[in-house]
């Protein structure tokens, strides 16, 4: 399985992007108003480029430095300092230094799908289920994580989403998202 041990049952581990996601407080806790998650970054660890459809994405660094593109912008962040990637702006971390990298996520407002997405495809990662880039092997899959978590792919891969819709639908009449919750969801 993709994460710690049960002892921490609301950290999820990521093989590819070398994070830890801990979330703090769900969308359900807050009123729907934010998800938090606090993320452990290993050197050399990152996402690639995306957007959110809904929610804004805040980044806030606690400890080392964090590498935040948003846009064509891109900024080096320090212990203390954010940035924040609003609804549909293109962007992605990474840490660029030797060290460990710890920062604070918040999206506004908070997004159960994303949770749930994250939780699923960090289990996937774990479980040789993605590519090396952390995509599904299976359209299906992907389709379901896209709906989920209101993400756009950004670049080649934005060729699945004019058919996501109708491709998620098919992954719940097969139980595929019915499989993916039971299996890696576990709040």
């Amino acid at each position: 399985m993709s994460t710690l041990p049960s002892s921490q049952p609301r950290t999820v581990y990521s093989p590819l992007q070398k994070d830890y996601a801990t979330f703090v407080e769900t969308a359900a806790e807050s009123g729907g108003r934010r998800t938090v998650i606090d993320i452990e970054l290993a050197a050399g660890g990152g996402n690639s480029p995306h957007r959110h459809l809904t929610y804004a994405e805040r980044f806030e660094v606690l400890e080392g430095t964090l590498t935040v593109r948003l846009g064509e912008a891109t900024f080096d962040l320090l212990p203390g300092q954010s940035a924040t990637a609003p609804v549909g702006a293109v962007h992605c971390f990474a840490n660029r230094t030797s060290e460990p990298a710890r920062f604070r996520v918040e999206l506004a407002p908070g997004h159960h799908g994303f949770e749930r997405a994250l939780q699923v495809g960090y289990g996937l990662q774990a479980d040789g289920r993605t590519d090396g880039k952390g995509v599904p092997r299976n359209p299906l899959v992907l389709a379901l994580l896209l709906k989920w978590s209101h993400m756009a792919m950004v670049g080649p891969m934005r060729a699945i989403e004019p058919v996501a819709g109708l491709l998620a639908r098919i992954a719940r009449r097969r139980g595929i998202e019915r499989e993916l919750e039971e299996r890696y969801c576990r709040f």
